[in-house]
Parts: C-alpha cells; structure tokens; sequence
C-alpha cells in the first residue's frame, strides 16, 4: 500500500477544501462506508465493542477499530475504558457527536423522501 505524503498537492488542495467548507468539513468527518452506521448505532446508547461488531456484522475487526479510533480523534465519540474484572470499553457521543443528530434525521428523511 503507498503512503501519501503530506505535502502532496492533493493533500493540500483537502486541506483548504476541508477548511473552507463547512459542508466539506461535515462530510470529510462522518463521511465513509462505516463511520454513519458506527454513529447511529451509538445513537441508540453507550455500546462495548462487541456490541457494535454484532450490530454491524458486515464490518472487519480492523475497520471497526480504525473508524472508532477515527471518530474518538474527531472527538465525535468517547471511548470510556471500565476497570472492572474483565477490564472492558464502551463507547457513546461526546456533545459534538449528540450535535449531529439533527444533521443524520435530517439526512434520513431527504433519503426517505426521494426513496433512496
């Protein structure tokens, strides 16, 4: 797999793009295959990681961990590590991420509305 540089053109054309749209801004950080379903499963509630895998069955191991370590950085869900014996994670929206449900419903119903 290649390494895209950060001083690519590419990666700054992102960069501004990102920067200088909001709704860029908005996409480029819940945008993707995974991260829409691992949000609204977790607007349901605080999930464990097994949950979310057996919510979303079609999705690696690999994949859930990237985009919960993703959406953990965007600070859109907060990873919440329980010490109890078995030591285990959960997961739930941080402000930010309760911010978007309005965005998502909205979402369903343009999508609902034109039957797609």
């Amino acid at each position: 797999m290649t390494t895209i540089k950060d001083s690519s053109s590419n990666q700054h054309n992102q960069r501004i793009i990102v920067t200088k749209c909001p709704v860029t801004f908005t996409l480029f950080k819940m945008g993707g295959r995974w991260k829409p379903l691992v949000f609204y499963q977790l607007t349901g509630g605080i999930k464990r990681y097994g949950e979310l895998k057996r919510a979303i069955p079609a999705i690696s191991e690999k994949m859930l961990f990237q985009t919960l370590k993703e959406l953990e950085a965007d600070g859109i869900i907060i990873r919440t590590v329980i010490e109890n014996k078995p030591q285990h994670v959960e997961y739930s929206l941080s402000v930010s991420g309760n911010d978007l449900r309005p965005v998502f419903i909205a979402m369903v119903e343009w999508a609902t509305k034109y039957n797609i």
